[in-house]
């Protein structure tokens, strides 16, 4: 990532981002907690994309290079910890499950950051027992490196729709499907089948930010069926698309 933005401390604040706002690549030497309170966000590193509805935060690692990226209208609550403070003990970019009162925490941290009062010292506390029981939730787009696993990725970026089994996509690609299954999990940690959910999803948590309706948002990320889509979509995100995008 060229530019790279070096902000010593990471900021604690909540701004606004239109659909399609970027922050360019930057980092801090504090560990950093990024919530959408409405919209979908997007963090990308050299490593690949991470990406979250309200139901979800991204924790970001001291020292980590990362981009973020707004789908819909994003209200981006940032909390800014010490490097020193690591709940989690976590050193790569994480997506954890946000619960009603961590998310009403998170709030309530980032409306004043300010503010260093024993209330607010109190509820910071507490949003830090609360990270402490929050789940990881494997959402992740991991960057390909090899040109051949690459260039698969691409067409299914390009058409997350595209049902061609793997051997297929591999004769388009010029690999073997044997080569590619190797690749998938060597150099993005799954199966071709899981990052294919995962990548539907995050066109579909895109296109439910940008308005579309539920069932051509299934139809155009590639699901059998609307009921499947909301099936994995909640098994995903705790909530169903049409919930979703109320919210947001």
């Amino acid at each position: 990532m060229p530019d790279i933005r070096h902000t010593p401390q990471a900021p604690t604040r909540t701004q606004t981002l239109a659909a399609g706002g970027r922050i360019d690549p930057h980092r801090h030497d504090e560990h950093q907690i990024v919530y959408a309170g409405s919209g979908v966000l997007a963090v990308t590193t050299d490593a690949g994309t991470w990406f979250a509805p309200g139901t979800r935060a991204i924790w970001v690692p001291a020292g980590c290079v990362h981009a973020h990226r707004a789908h819909g209208h994003l209200a981006l609550h940032t909390l800014g910890l010490p490097a020193r403070v690591n709940p989690l003990g976590l050193d790569a970019p994480t997506v954890l499950t946000v619960s009603p009162l961590l998310r009403e925490l998170l709030l309530a941290a980032t409306r004043d950051p300010d503010d260093d009062s024993p209330e607010s010292r109190r509820l910071r506390a507490v949003l830090l027992d609360q990270l402490r029981a929050s789940p990881q939730q494997p959402l992740q787009l991991p960057t390909p490196t090899d040109p051949r696993l690459k260039a698969v990725c691409d067409l299914l970026y390009d058409d997350p729709a595209d049902a061609r089994p793997l051997a297929a996509l591999g004769r388009a690609s010029g690999a073997g499907e044997r080569t590619l299954s190797r690749l998938f999990r060597r150099e993005l940690g799954m199966t071709f089948p899981q990052w294919r959910t995962q990548l539907r999803l995050y066109h579909a948590l895109r296109m439910l930010a940008e308005g579309e309706p539920v069932t051509a948002v299934a139809h155009r990320c590639g699901w059998s069926s609307t009921s499947a889509f909301i099936d994995v979509f909640r098994r995903a995100f705790g909530t169903t698309p049409g919930e979703h995008s109320r919210r947001s």
